[in-house]
């Protein structure tokens, strides 16, 4: 197995002690690029595959030193000393960060070859060996970059270390399917809603190539289908029914996971500028046990059914 260490990929963390993203204790890293707009997305900084600046007026001095370091001019204050950062020209260089003396901006997304992620999550092998774990990739979603995405794949695979998937499954063609999944030994796929016009509603996408492909990579990988069960969205028994007996047809499924909805990404929105669309729903946080009606709507297919965080 051939891997090409110089690849570079964008990503915007890693991290580390996660126990519900695969098997053992689990280091994840997080791909920039993501197909789809989700109304609830808790990483929207992930959206863009570009390095994005987030800003946190509270810890802001109005010192008015990253308007200065901005050479693009995409950093102004109003007349009454707000300050404004127009996010939809910005570079990502990073310039006004530096400047920032009180961390009120935050650059998110760097570059890394492979070889220096795989230098980096060496740090957890002996932690991969001894609890069962290894290295979930997620975003975003990592098969926006299905280049990196491989051969990081087969650089941890040379390394002996489990691997796992997080994806829609939405932007990859099936060739890619037939180069990649085969290094990876668990896909927690997202299926979100079975109609392809609610769906196109609120994630900007329609359904279509999440659905071919999730037929595709079942056929190559074991599946976890992942669902985030969001109010107003597919918060009912037929829609999750509907869910669950598609993924019933899926030749390598484990089990259906539920995942109730939660606003904790919310102000990640206020610091990007961006509008969280769950507001307009005046959508409330979901708990494990309002999920417990689903669990017969999803075993009478003969299913494992896991909600929120139970195994």
């Amino acid at each position: 197995m051939k891997v090409n260490y110089d690849v570079e990929g964008d990503i915007f963390n890693i991290q580390r002690f996660s126990l519900n993203d695969g098997p053992g204790i689990r280091t994840i890293v997080f791909l920039k690029g993501c197909p789809f707009t989700c109304w609830w997305c808790s990483n929207p900084e992930s959206q863009k595959r570009r390095p994005v600046v987030m800003y946190n007026e509270d810890d802001c001095l109005f010192c008015r030193r990253c308007e200065a370091a901005c050479k693009g001019g995409r950093i102004t204050f109003d007349a009454a000393g707000k300050h404004h950062l127009d996010q939809e020209h910005c570079s990502g260089c990073g310039e006004c960060v530096q400047a920032c003396p009180a961390g009120a901006l935050v650059l998110k997304g760097r570059k890394m070859s492979v070889a220096a992620l795989v230098k980096e999550l060496k740090k957890d092998s002996s932690t991969f060996r001894h609890s069962g774990g290894g290295i979930t990739l997620s975003g975003g979603d990592p098969l926006t970059q299905p280049e990196f995405s491989e051969e990081l794949l087969k650089a941890c695979k040379a390394q002996g270390w489990s691997t796992a998937m997080e994806t829609e499954g939405g932007v990859v063609n099936p060739e890619a399917i037939e180069q990649i999944f085969p290094y990876v030994d668990h896909v927690l796929l997202d299926i979100k809603h079975m109609d392809p016009e609610k769906h196109r509603k609120f994630t900007g996408q329609t359904n279509e190539a999440v659905l071919d492909n999730a037929r595709r990579i079942a056929r190559v990988s074991s599946v976890t289908v992942r669902v985030p069960v969001i109010p107003g969205f597919n918060h009912s028994k037929e829609e999750i029914q509907a869910i669950a007996e598609f993924a019933s047809t899926l030749p390598g499924l484990v089990g259906v996971h539920l995942l109730p909805y939660h606003s904790l990404g919310e102000n990640k929105y206020k610091m990007l500028g961006m509008e969280y669309k769950m507001n307009r729903l005046q959508a409330k946080s979901l708990h494990e046990e309002d999920l417990e009606a689903y669990r017969p709507v999803i075993e009478q297919f003969g299913i494992k059914c896991l909600i929120g965080e139970k195994k």
